[in-house]
């Protein structure tokens, strides 16, 4: 916080010439007391470095004596310092600057609710409004700037009735400013007055216990007194952008997000008790979290209007199905106009259909307005905008200006009408739960195809160090993490000896070139746990769709290695998985057979693993006459079920094993049919499979699975599609840095590196699609060198190629999976076609 002061004092100063923020702010007051009680410390010397800043912010600033003008500066410093400075701080706080056509597309809504909903406006006595995340300031200045507030009321909106809140100390001063600046413009006055409404606080901590924030109390009097008030004030509107992160990109970060006991606990009770989803962690993103707090702080006996802009995702995604579920509860009338603009997970034509974001972020963005009349009752009426396909930002943020408000009659709202799951949008269907789960974790009474010994995919959370293509630098990576974590856990426990008191967090090396952290690594350290390295556990894992790499498979050093142990227990024993996306994947179904170890991340939404087969530790004793000893520790056992095995002997015939089952199902899983009709249901549920009425086309599936199991387990071997032309092979040289199209549509040529070139491949070729790219567009992908940006690891396929004795492994293998492709294109071409009425 002193930093941030010092920077930016003397940019306000140079700025508002007129009257001194730094002098009349209770906040700015409080830090400049600050740095005269350090004035015997080298702050001088530290600031030094600064000079050249401020100068070119005078020199900036000379002449400039209109807001719009100053504004800009203000807003171009709080970007570019929050990113070049503070990168982390901007991850954690999810910080986005929105864009001023949004901002009054939500005020004009939120006034035009008012009046329709409650038969009041923005300008009314007490109608008290609070931005909980004030950012810049620009939802309330906007508001000020907007017309809505009448004249006559401005001097009591701005003292009484208008609230903001900030947690960063730059933000705040830039929202103060902001909201000071378009006060007195709106009311034409020239003399000073402070804005007294806006408090630096963390929104989320005004709910929990009181005394937790005593020492921030301490330090700024004048603003806890603020804070005080607002807490007491009966709040109607609730607007703005509330944060977006959902925590620390990795743990190395050391910028974990804050727990809020009481919030937490409010949306375990609320939003989690009613979703269905196993992994509950996305309903305590921060703008979730937002909504709940908002909800919780609206006033009780007249409500009041919510209105957000923030992440779309809880629109559609599986996990928050239960805060679908409760706001519709909770709520009399929701609209949502849809921003699109989610390219995470996506490609292609998809991710263009998206269109640009507004924000410079991945996920997309939605407008939610959330209107709660207290004597309401049944669920809310739910209005849905999409503002349409391929839209770039321009034209976006145009049609948002050009509507104004949600009560704009050019905006085609659509009527919602949810079903039991919580689905509001790809809405699921009902045939679909009559067929066999692949499996249930849940309900171990449901019938199922599969055993519950099936697996989610290898989670390592240290890719980098964990896989490698060169055998030699994986096991010096492991070495060199292991030697490291063992000195910090040596050095640690030493220390704690002498200061109990000591947190493992304050102590720590975050050096990203050294180690990953993770929660598994920190307890163990703080359990005094021994790592030490064992080459048993250098195995070969499939990584991405047909791309292979050696792996580091050890419980101590990966972050969840949840079933795979069971499935493939040593480098002995054989086994095949039927791999498919986790929940709430975004690139279409898929599913692919693996005899190695498969990575979580192998699909969008995670990946699930179905066994063949799965292994038990002998026990020597009792063992059951159908029990299979493949080895001297272990017993094989079967992945498919005997209730489905049973199934398919009455419905096709006693000579049906379980394997031909392993087979159907990997076979029915390619139909096209299925995967076009039950789309919606494959995002949000595990598969659920019909055995087919006709016998012929039980084992046509189950032949075509064979076919296709072969092909794509041994696609290495595959001999190369023959129509191919490959041009510069004699020249030797196979090393490859990144293959490329020569240029972008132009797909029958594929330039391997500078000296060969593959021509005349098939169109057929691309039309094999896993997680969303062509299987010869994962070749191209991740065979190329690449080096890890926070551990600098290498990883050159070209050092497979030479491990397997082969300087040209990549090129053919390339050729063999073109060819391949095409196979499967025809393999599925030939499936039985399916009629689900």
């Amino acid at each position: 916080m002193l930093s941030q002061h010092i920077i930016t004092a003397q940019v306000f100063e140079a700025l508002f010439e007129k009257y001194s923020f730094v002098k009349n702010n209770p906040i700015s007051i409080a830090m400049e007391k600050m740095l005269k009680l350090l004035d015997d410390q080298a702050l001088d010397k530290d600031t030094e470095s600064l000079s050249k800043f401020y100068a070119s912010v005078r020199k900036r600033v000379e002449g400039i004596d209109n807001s719009e003008g100053k504004q800009k500066i203000i807003l171009e410093l709080y970007e570019k310092y929050f990113k070049t400075a503070m990168p982390k701080m901007v991850e954690k706080l999810g910080i986005v600057y929105t864009p001023v056509e949004v901002v009054d597309f939500i005020i004009h809504s939120v006034n035009d609710v008012l009046k329709k909903e409650f038969n009041r406006s923005l300008t009314d006595e007490n109608i008290h409004i609070l931005d909980p995340f004030t950012g810049t300031g620009t939802f309330i200045s906007r508001l000020f700037q907007s017309g809505l507030i009448e004249k006559k009321d401005l001097y009591r909106k701005y003292h009484k009735e208008i609230h903001a809140n900030e947690i960063v100390l730059l933000a705040y001063y830039i929202a103060a400013v902001n909201i000071e600046n378009a006060f007195h413009d709106a009311l034409g006055e020239k003399e000073y007055t402070s804005f007294d409404g806006i408090c630096l606080t963390d929104t989320f901590q005004l709910g929990e216990s009181e005394g937790d924030d005593k020492l921030f109390s301490e330090m700024f009097p004048q603003n806890s007194e603020r804070v005080a008030s607002q807490k007491k004030t009966p709040l109607r509107v609730i607007i703005g952008n509330p944060p977006y992160s959902v925590g620390q990109k990795s743990t190395n970060d050391n910028s974990q997000n804050q727990v809020y006991t009481q919030l937490h606990s409010r949306i375990a009770k609320t939003y989690a008790a009613e979703t269905v989803a196993t992994n509950k962690n996305s309903l305590y993103n921060s703008y979730i979290k937002a909504f709940r707090w908002a909800t919780d702080r609206l006033d009780k006996e007249q409500g009041g209007i919510i209105a957000f802009i923030t992440n779309s995702g809880w629109l559609d995604t599986n996990a928050t199905d239960g805060f679908r579920k409760v706001i519709q509860k909770e709520f009399s009338n929701i609209y949502v106009a849809d921003l699109r603009g989610s390219i995470r997970g996506r490609s292609g034509d998809s991710a263009k259909q998206e269109g640009q974001n507004i924000f410079d972020i991945v996920t997309g963005v939605a407008i939610t307005i959330l209107i709660k009349k207290p004597k309401h009752t049944g669920i809310a009426t739910i209005n849905y905008f999409d503002i349409g396909d391929y839209l770039n930002r321009k034209e976006k943020l145009h049609k948002i200006k050009k509507y104004k408000s949600i009560k704009n009659i050019d905006i085609n709202w659509k009527l919602l009408a949810p079903e039991q799951n919580g689905d509001w949008l790809s809405q699921r269907n009902a045939i679909f739960n009559t067929y066999i789960s692949m499996g249930n974790k849940d309900d171990a009474k449901e019938p199922t195809i599969f055993n519950q010994f099936y697996s989610r995919g290898l989670a390592t959370a240290r890719d980098a160090w964990c896989y490698n293509s060169s055998l030699i630098i994986l096991q010096k990576n492991i070495k060199n993490l292991i030697i490291f974590y063992n000195e910090q856990r040596v050095a640690y426990i030493n220390e704690l000896s002498k200061n109990k008191s000591l947190q493992l967090e304050d102590f720590l090396d975050f050096d990203s070139t050294k180690i990953t952290w993770n929660r598994g690594l920190k307890q163990d350290i703080e359990k005094n746990k021994i790592h030490k390295f064992n080459s048993t556990s250098l195995r070969k894992g499939l990584y991405r769709p047909f791309f292979k790499q050696n792996v580091y498979f050890a419980r101590e050093i990966n972050d969840m290695v949840y079933k795979i142990p069971k499935l493939f227990p040593n480098n002995t024993l054989d086994n095949r998985v039927i791999t498919i996306p986790g929940l709430g994947e975004r690139k279409g179904f898929a599913s692919l057979i693996s005899d190695s170890i498969p990575d979580l991340n192998m699909y969008d939404g995670g990946c699930q693993c179905f066994p063949l087969y799965y292994y038990d530790v002998h026990q020597k004793q009792n063992p059951s006459l159908f029990d299979k000893f493949d080895d001297s520790e272990y017993i094989r056992r079967d992945g498919i079920s005997d209730l489905i095995l049973e199934r398919a002997q009455k419905l096709y015939s006693k000579t049906v094993i379980k394997e031909d089952i392993f087979y159907y199902v990997y076979g029915f899983l390619h139909s096209p049919e299925y995967k076009i009709k039950f789309a919606n249901d494959l995002k949000k549920m595990l598969p659920r499979i019909p055995l087919v009425e006709e016998v012929k086309d039980f084992w046509k599936f189950s032949k075509a699975g064979r076919q296709l199991a072969e092909l794509h387990i041994n696609y290495e071997k595959v001999p190369p599609y023959e129509d191919l032309i490959l041009i510069g092979a004699e020249y030797n040289n196979f090393k490859v840095t990144k293959m490329r199209f020569p240029k972008k549509g132009q797909k029958e040529t594929i330039s391997y590196n500078g000296l060969i070139t593959i021509e005349d491949i098939p169109e057929k070729a691309y039309q094999y699609i896993v997680n969303g790219k062509s299987a010869i567009e994962w070749i191209m992908e991740r065979y190329q060198v690449t080096t890890h940006k926070e551990s600098g690891i290498k990883n050159d396929p070209n050092d497979w190629a030479e491990e397997v004795g082969n300087p040209r492994y990549i090129l053919d293998l390339l050729l063999s999976v073109i060819n391949v492709s095409v196979q499967t294109v025809d393999i599925v071409e030939g499936l039985p076609k399916l009629n689900f009425e």
